[in-house]
């Protein structure tokens, strides 16, 4: 048994680093043309959105706390759409739960800013719904996806889609997770960059709260 379980362990390890290979050869252009789009909106004062379901609802927190409140660099403005629950279960409840994210969108952003969905399968009814009212309103569109990329794949909506090629839940969202942080880390390196290059500056500061004068009131 205790054989079994070192076996196992070895092969999900070399298949998440199989994975993780794959995509820094087939996504680092793409990742880091995304994290200078950011970077630019976030210059202008852009807020960011994350959403999604179950463990990507998670990962939607993870995201806003990574730009929000990161370890290192300069805070961002950066807001999950599953922080307020008595909002969420308002709109399930009343409305239904597809719309749960577009509504949000709908009702808190303004054109200039950013929409990052995240789904395993790329299929969800109410990320895909948001991303593309996000588009419409002229924010900035990033999405995660595994398989495929499923319905996602197949949006015009989505400005930068990120796909994980693995069947395995377990692999896309441990994969997902390497590719914001990056995403996070290239968006940090764009801002630097760019206020040595011009000498401006988002309006984050440590010590403060960005984006409070427009903060979403949920």
């Amino acid at each position: 048994m205790a054989e079994e379980v070192r076996r196992s362990a070895r092969e999900k390890a070399l298949e998440i680093v199989a994975i993780r290979d794959r995509l820094a050869v087939g996504l680092h252009t793409r990742l880091t043309e995304c994290a200078r789009a950011l970077a630019l909106r976030f210059t202008k004062g852009g807020r960011l959105f994350a959403f999604g379901n179950g463990g990507s609802a998670s990962d939607a927190q993870s995201v806003a706390r990574l730009f929000l409140d990161p370890s290192a660099g300069r805070p961002l403005p950066a807001y999950a759409l599953t922080n307020d629950m008595g909002v969420v279960t308002a709109l399930s409840n009343d409305i239904g739960f597809e719309v749960v994210f577009a509504r949000q969108i709908a009702a808190f952003t303004e054109q200039g800013d950013m929409a990052v969905g995240l789904s395993t399968s790329g299929n969800s009814e109410n990320v895909v719904r948001a991303l593309d009212e996000a588009a419409r309103r002229g924010l900035l569109t990033v999405g995660f996806a595994g398989y495929t990329g499923g319905r996602m794949a197949e949006m015009d909506s989505i400005n930068y889609l990120f796909v994980v090629p693995s069947v395995s839940v377990h692999r896309i969202q441990e994969a997902q997770t390497t590719l914001y942080h990056v995403l996070w880390e290239l968006t940090q390196q764009a801002l630097t960059e760019s206020s040595h290059g011009d000498g401006e500056h988002t309006n984050a500061h440590p010590g403060a709260h960005p984006g409070d004068q427009r903060r979403p009131r949920l």
